[in-house]
């Protein structure tokens, strides 16, 4: 099932749904703590769940010579399996993860025909990230520069168009095409009018929905559905939730996700004496701030649980009753 149906349907019923952020595991590490995190999340019926995608890393080691050898390399790669096995297990939806970043527009080909095979349907489009340690992002010298460009080459596929030129009459994918939006705008644009403008690309490319960045804010978000409705993005727009879990976040979350924390939640995180007090802030902000998007209309809430699900479990135990 696509996602946009999922997303219709919830709005159809009033009945919300909630959708759950995965990390593959760390390279050479089995399923095992995937499986357990998304079986604490099976009784809520999660609406689908993604699953991430992560740009390859340069590592550099000392020969036995002392000259320095410099490897490219990925910490957590297996997306597409992943996903495939999470589909096959649970049978629930997935929507793995397609970034621009460090593939060419062959390989991107490559993944799509691989998803299409095993049978899912559903893709998160991004750019993705610049390399660590990188000041900005670079494109594959064959590949995509912007997530607008990935859209539709996607769109292309669904309509039976492939990079060689050859349209393919004998069969043609049918991706739902979801992309990432910026409440507090993309670190890497002057300011949110522009960057609604680089959004309003991505849907005019063909993309169905919105998936929200981290925002801690629920009035922000639902400014944010307005100032999209200002400007002709009609399509369904997915907020973002993140648990604060540790003090440190405070520093760390703004610094990685150019997030804004609003002061009352400094104020109470500071306060706490250890992590476990903070974990139970984390909670009760992210029960009040989904409450006041449920109300205002969002008809499925996306959680990023960084495979840790024991606080989103009790937070969307809280708001099913």
């Amino acid at each position: 099932m696509k996602v946009i149906d999922i997303i219709n349907q919830a709005q159809e019923t009033g009945k919300p749904r909630f959708s759950f952020e995965l990390l593959p595991p760390l390279k050479g590490d089995g399923l095992d703590k995937t499986f357990g995190a998304i079986d604490r999340l099976m009784p809520f019926g999660p609406a689908f769940i993604n699953v991430t995608c992560h740009r390859e890393e340069v590592k550099y080691t000392e020969r036995a010579d002392g000259l320095i050898e410099k490897h490219i390399m990925r910490r957590r790669p297996g997306t597409l399996g992943v996903s495939a096995a999470i589909k096959q297990k649970y049978g629930v939806e997935v929507v793995p993860h397609l970034i621009c970043g460090g593939q060419s527009r062959y390989d991107i080909e490559d993944t799509l025909i691989d998803m299409d095979f095993l049978g899912i349907q559903n893709v998160l489009a991004l750019r993705g990230d610049a390399m660590p340690g990188a000041h900005r992002f670079m494109p594959h010298s064959e590949g995509h520069a912007h997530a607008d460009q990935l859209v539709r080459q996607i769109v292309a596929m669904n309509g039976g168009q492939f990079i060689d030129g050859e349209p393919n009459t004998n069969h043609r994918t049918d991706f739902c095409i979801g992309v990432a939006g910026y409440p507090e705008k993309h670190v890497e644009s002057p300011n949110s009018l522009t960057d609604l403008g680089y959004l309003k690309q991505k849907v005019d490319a063909g993309a169905e929905y919105i998936a929200t960045q981290i925002c801690y804010d629920a009035d922000t978000i639902i400014r944010f559905r307005d100032r999209c409705a200002e400007i002709g993005i009609n399509v369904p727009i997915l907020p973002g939730i993140k648990p604060f879990a540790t003090k440190t976040q405070l520093t760390v979350l703004p610094q990685t996700f150019a997030v804004d924390l609003p002061q009352r939640l400094v104020n109470k995180v500071m306060a706490c004496r250890d992590n476990d007090d903070v974990k139970k802030v984390g909670v009760e902000w992210a029960i009040d701030q989904g409450e006041a998007l449920l109300r205002a209309g969002f008809p499925v809430l996306h959680f990023y649980t960084m495979t840790k699900t024991e606080q989103v479990e009790e937070i969307v135990g809280c708001l099913v009753v």
